[in-house]
């Protein structure tokens, strides 16, 4: 299965980012509000990075409160690794494992078409598992 599968139903124009020069108090307040755990970064309407949790925590130890002022470009993960929708599940679930990341912005022509998470992919295998199961359950019923 495909991040295609996942991402099927879903309306890019839904996605919730923040450009390249939004300061980080302001993307911190974002994600707080929204309850998220990371945000694509954008510059020019192109991924540029990702913003996430760990990124603002390990610059607040660094650098103090100072980094609340700072664009967010100063304290995103960048280049961000990225996906297609073409993307198996399975691959960019071995890619977040040996990554040590829980997001992936989904670009398609150079677009951001989705945003996922662990989670979405992990409930997508679940998903699969279970149906899997149904299916299996019924053919034993038939025999």
């Amino acid at each position: 299965m495909t991040i295609a599968k996942i991402i099927g139903d879903r309306d890019s124009s839904d996605i919730v980012a923040c450009d390249v020069t939004t300061p980080v108090a302001e993307a911190v307040s974002l994600l707080a509000g929204k309850r998220i755990g990371a945000v694509p970064v954008l510059r020019d309407g192109k991924v540029a990075g990702i913003l996430s949790e760990r990124d603002i925590i390990y610059r607040l130890a660094e650098m103090g409160s100072t980094c609340l002022d700072a664009p967010v470009e100063a304290i995103m993960t960048s280049p961000a690794i990225t996906v297609e929708p073409s993307t198996l599940i399975d691959d960019a679930l071995a890619l977040m494992t040996r990554r040590r990341f829980r997001h992936f912005p989904v670009v398609e022509n150079d677009k951001l078409v989705a945003f996922i998470s662990i989670g979405d992919l992990v409930k997508s295998k679940i998903d699969e598992v279970e149906h899997e199961a149904a299916a299996m359950r019924d053919y034993i019923q038939t025999v």
